[in-house]
Formats: structure tokens, C-alpha cells, sequence
């Protein structure tokens, strides 16, 4: 070989290379042994005792906006103490080296006292009752974790200075569960709890001041069953909960107002990190995979200022009534405010005030009766009353059933068969604008009850969609009830059920928001809309826009428009009037026109 040959020669430098290069081959194969046949079991151990878990995490909340692009929810930085469990690992080991030492000592202590008693040696199976059990050994790690935390936990309230409380059986579900993540300790910290905690950080391990984002209704109360609110995220109603093991905290709109119907729109999409995590179960390092993309924003319908005005205006009501007021644009159909009490605080359900306000909220929130929850202009079914009289002097009218200048006496009161129907309006001499002004009750009765009329009632009712839902937010509204063609047939139609019926009563129930969208069609000239309250969804990865066109029309009321003119003047004469029911609403300057009881 010339290798070989070439090495006989008596050549030091080559002599040297060779050794070199042979050496270097030695040590590649020795490496090789190493890893492959020595560290093999080591590496095993490690792929075992190791593992990834996947994490969601919540994208930032889109906003909601009013008309004029002023929030009604919106997102504010949120200062937690959140505590790192696997920083304290070796916390958990002292403490419970310290507690085993002490058990056994104890349990050492108990068989001596037990020898002395017998006066004698204990056998085999009696030192088994004095034994440190598997058991017991759990028992005890588990407690000497709570103990560390539950101090630490007790420090920190010192400092910020507020009390604070970890259950023992809060703490180790979010071990057992969801031991790589932070665990948040103090949430919604105020600056000043910020500041004492900054100062004397380094005092205590594994806590750490973090900044998460946080829904907001910088309004409070306004518009709080409109918007709906927030409830804690429970990953067991998630579809993709096979896809996590764990899920960072994330609040969800409920199923009521824009927050729940356009919870997919708003809460954005979610990202996702990978946690290698210890046989332990303690965080090692973590990658993410995709990044959180923020939700989209909604915009309203609402004017603030007028829904603070009309929620201002509730408020003066007494705690035990309840009420709504709904302001709709007649030109559009756009809800320019909607308002219900009583009312509540959307914040109160993600921040958790201090115990005395949430458990007065909560008390109101699950009483019996439930009005809280209950939005009263869309689920809330009333007789309409005296505002039902519009539609029945629309129908005389159409039908030429009256003259409305012709003058009609009542005492008061209006008999029917033996039956007297009182009045609030008293006796006297009413035209038209009079009688609407007034809201006399025989004078509606005796139009009502007139040939030909009621079937007009019937028909305008329906062309107002009266017992319909307006389709506004769905799955929240009540149909009401009204009567049709084929109830005023039947044989159980009596002449009190006509009665009833012309003054508002017993055969029809509407909501506020179906009132609303007749008042409206009266005052535009017969127009029925589609009512609106969100007008445009846009942001998003993609920055995409979402119109909702306004102007959606339902029906026309078919009434001509000298009809509609005369009941316009009797309705500006019911607030024009002294006497006029809706006198109170008359402001200077710009003309109302209204129907009251």
C-alpha cells in the first residue's frame, strides 16, 4: 500500500500527521460509543420525563363604539400579581424536607409513648401503624405547598395592604390543572398597590407584576343591557378544547346584547405557544407558535349622549318599578338610544368590586323577580294603553267612521251592557285633538265599536307588525300578541273585547321598541323600517369592513296623509295643551309631539 510505505520511511512530520488523523478518528468513535451505547438511557429518561403542552392565548377584545366613535367597551391595562410556581420549587422541597423530618420524628415519638404503654416491643404489623406512609407523604407535600403560598400570599396582602384570601382548594386545582402557568394572585391593582408592591419586589420569589389587558365600560350603568357583558370563559363548552391543554384566562360575552351576538367578531383570534414543562409539571421554556390577532370593532347606532340623557332619566324612577325608553330615528329606523330599568354595572362581572358592592349587585341579580336581567324594552310585553288610541283614531279616520271637528259629550264614563269603564279624562265635550289630548276613554270606545272599524284596527296593527318581532337583536326580543282577522271572527269576540282593545287593554301586549317603530312610521308619513342598531363591524387581521345598510323598509301603514296630518295636530295638542296628558314633555323651542297616558 503507498500509505504504508510511505510511513516506513523514516518521516517524523508524516509520522506526526498520521497520529493526528488516527487519533481524531478514535475520539469520533469513542463519542459515538457514548452517545449511542452510554447515554442512551439518559436521553430516554429526559423524552419521558418531558413534555409540551399547547396554550391558548385570548386575543385583545374588539371595541364598541357609538355613532360618533366613542367607546362603550373597550379594553384598559390591568395590573396583576401573578405568581410563578416553578421559581418556587425549591421553596416546596425545604418545606417539606422540614415536614417530613418532623413526621417522622413525631411518628418516632408515638411508637416510644406506645412501647411504654404495652411495656413491651412493638411488633412487626403494630410499627406499620406508626410508619411513614405514601399516603401521608402526599398528604404532607400537599400541605407544605399550600403552607408556602398561603404565607407568601399573607405577606403580599400586608404590603399592598389589602386583604386577601387563597383557598386551599383554589391553589391546588390551578396545580393540578395548570401548574406551567402563572397563577394570579391580586388582580385589578390600583396604582397606589403598585407602587407598594414595586418598592419591596425582591422581598418575596416567584412574583411578578404583570400588565393583561381588561374589558371596560367607561360608562358604567349606560346602555348596560344593550351591550350585554362578560362571563369567565369554562374551556369544557370550548369545540376546540381537545386542541389545549391549557387556557389562558378569557372572558366570553354572554349570550344577551352586542357582547354575546357578536362575541365571534369581537373576542378575535386566539394565538397559540408551546410550554416544555418537567416531570413535575413546571415550566422549562415555552415558544409561540401563532400570534393572538386582535377582534374586530362594532359600531352603533347609539348616540351617547342621548342614551346617557335617557338612562339619567330612568334613574329617577323608584328602585322597585322598572321601565325602558327607546329614541329611534324616524327618518332611518336607527336606534339612537335604548335604555332599561333597573339597570347594572357590565364591570362588575370581570373586575369584582369589593365584597359589600358585589354582594348587594349579586343579591339584585338572582333575586326572584330577576328585573336586573331583564331588558325591559325589548322583552318587556304591556297593554299600550292610551298610545294604542293613535292606531284606533287612524282607523276611524280610514274609515270616515267620524268627523273629527264633530264634538262628542261624555259623563265620564262609558257604559257597556251593565258594565261601566271608567275614565281619568272626566266629563265633558271632545273633539279629536281633544279626546287624544285628554285620553278620554268613551271617546275611543265609541269609535271603536263603530261599524266597520275594528277590522281597520285589526289591519293597521298588522301592517305595524304588531305581535312580530323586529328582528333587532336576535333571540332576545318578545313578540307581544295581537289580535287577527280570524279572533275578531270568532264567536268568543265579544263587544267588551272591542272596547278593551280601542283603549290599549287585555287583547294587546307590545314592547317599547315595537311602540317606537310605530310612532316612528306615524311621524314619517306611514314608513314602517327595519330598526337598526349596528351599522358597521370592521378591523381584524385583514382590516375588513362590515356595513349594515340603514333605511331597510318593513311595510307601509297605507293611511293617507290628510289622516296622518290630523292625528299629527292631535298629538302636538296633547303637549301643546294645558290639559294635554304629555303636557310635561313640552320643552321651548323645538316641536314635541306625543301620546301619554
Amino acid at each position: 500500500m503507498l500509505v504504508f510505505d510511505q510511513l516506513k520511511k523514516d518521516d517524523p512530520q508524516l509520522r506526526f500527521l498520521a497520529t493526528v488523523v488516527l487519533g481524531g478518528f478514535l475520539i469520533l468513535l469513542g463519542g459515538l460509543w457514548w452517545v449511542q451505547i452510554v447515554s442512551t438511557r439518559v436521553y430516554k429518561e429526559k423524552l419521558e420525563i418531558q413534555s409540551v403542552r399547547t396554550v391558548r392565548i385570548p386575543a385583545l377584545r374588539g371595541k364598541i363604539l357609538d355613532r360618533e366613535g366613542r367607546p362603550l367597551a373597550e379594553n384598559r391595562p390591568s395590573y396583576n400579581v401573578d405568581m410563578y410556581l416553578e421559581e418556587l420549587s425549591k421553596n416546596f422541597r425545604t418545606a417539606y424536607s422540614t415536614a417530613i423530618t418532623a413526621a417522622k420524628k413525631n411518628l418516632a415519638l408515638q411508637a416510644a409513648a406506645r412501647e411504654k404503654q404495652l411495656g413491651r416491643k412493638l411488633t412487626t404489623l403494630e410499627k406499620k401503624q406508626f410508619a411513614m406512609t405514601t399516603a401521608l407523604m402526599g398528604e404532607i407535600q400537599k400541605q407544605t405547598r399550600y403552607w408556602v403560598i398561603s404565607n407568601m400570599v399573607e405577606n403580599l396582602s400586608v404590603r399592598v395592604q389589602q386583604p386577601l384570601d387563597l383557598t386551599e382548594k383554589e391553589f391546588e386545582k390551578h396545580y393540578a390543572r395548570a401548574l406551567a402557568l402563572p397563577m394570579t394572585i391580586l388582580p385589578n391593582m390600583t396604582p397606589v398597590q403598585v407602587a407598594r408592591f414595586e418598592e419591596q419586589q425582591a422581598e418575596e420569589p416567584g412574583m411578578e407584576l404583570e400588565v393583561h389587558p381588561m374589558r371596560y365600560y367607561p360608562n358604567g350603568t349606560t346602555a348596560a343591557h344593550l351591550l350585554g357583558y362578560l362571563v369567565h370563559q369554562n374551556s369544557d363548552d370550548s369545540e376546540d378544547d381537545h386542541k389545549y391543554n391549557y387556557r389562558l384566562p378569557e372572558f366570553v360575552g354572554h349570550t344577551v346584547g352586542i357582547e354575546g351576538i357578536y362575541n365571534d367578531e369581537l373576542e378575535g383570534t386566539p394565538g397559540e405557544k408551546s410550554v416544555l414543562v418537567n416531570y413535575l409539571g413546571y415550566k422549562q421554556s415555552e415558544t409561540v407558535w401563532t400570534s393572538a390577532e386582535p377582534g374586530q370593532n362594532v359600531t352603533l347606532t347609539i348616540d351617547l349622549d342621548i342614551q346617557r340623557a335617557a338612562d339619567a332619566a330612568l334613574d329617577t324612577i323608584k328602585e322597585n318599578a322598572h321601565g325602558a325608553i327607546v329614541v329611534m330615528d324616524v327618518r332611518n329606523g336607527d336606534v339612537v338610544a335604548m335604555s332599561s330599568f333597573p339597570t347594572y354595572n357590565p364591570n362588575h362581572f370581570i373586575q369584582r368590586p369589593s365584597q359589600d358592592i358585589w354582594s348587594h349587585e349579586w343579591e339584585r341579580w338572582t333575586n326572584e323577580t330577576a328585573e336586573v336581567q331583564m331588558d325591559h324594552a325589548l322583552q318587556g310585553m304591556y297593554p299600550p294603553g292610551s298610545i294604542f288610541k293613535i292606531v284606533v283614531g287612524l282607523a276611524g279616520l280610514e274609515q270616515r267612521a267620524f268627523d273629527p271637528k264633530a264634538i262628542f259629550h261624555s259623563d265620564g264614563y262609558y257604559m257597556l251592557g251593565r258594565r261601566r269603564i271608567g275614565d281619568t279624562a272626566h266629563a265633558g265635550d271632545f273633539d279629536f285633538d281633544r279626546a287624544l289630548a285628554k285620553s278620554s276613554n268613551p271617546y275611543f270606545i265609541d269609535l271603536g265599536l263603530r261599524p266597520g272599524v275594528l277590522p281597520k284596527i285589526v289591519a293597521l296593527g298588522h301592517k305595524l307588525h304588531f305581535g312580530e318581532r323586529t328582528g333587532l337583536l336576535p333571540n332576545q326580543e318578545d313578540r307581544g300578541y295581537f289580535p287577527t282577522v280570524d279572533d275578531i271572527s270568532d264567536s268568543t269576540w265579544r263587544a267588551g273585547s272591542t272596547a278593551n282593545l280601542s283603549i290599549g287593554q287585555e287583547k294587546v301586549a307590545v314592547t317599547p321598541l315595537q311602540v317606537a317603530v310605530m310612532i316612528s312610521a306615524v311621524a314619517n308619513g306611514g314608513t314602517v323600517w327595519w330598526p337598526r342598531i349596528v351599522s358597521r363591524v370592521e378591523g381584524g387581521p385583514e382590516n375588513t369592513v362590515q356595513n349594515f345598510p340603514g333605511r331597510r323598509v318593513r311595510d307601509t301603514i297605507g293611511v293617507s296623509q290628510r289622516n296622518l296630518q290630523l292625528v299629527h295636530e292631535a298629538m302636538s295638542a296633547d303637549v301643546e295643551s294645558k290639559e294635554g296628558t304629555g303636557h310635561a314633555a313640552a320643552v321651548p323651542g323645538p316641536a314635541v309631539a306625543v301620546e301619554l297616558d
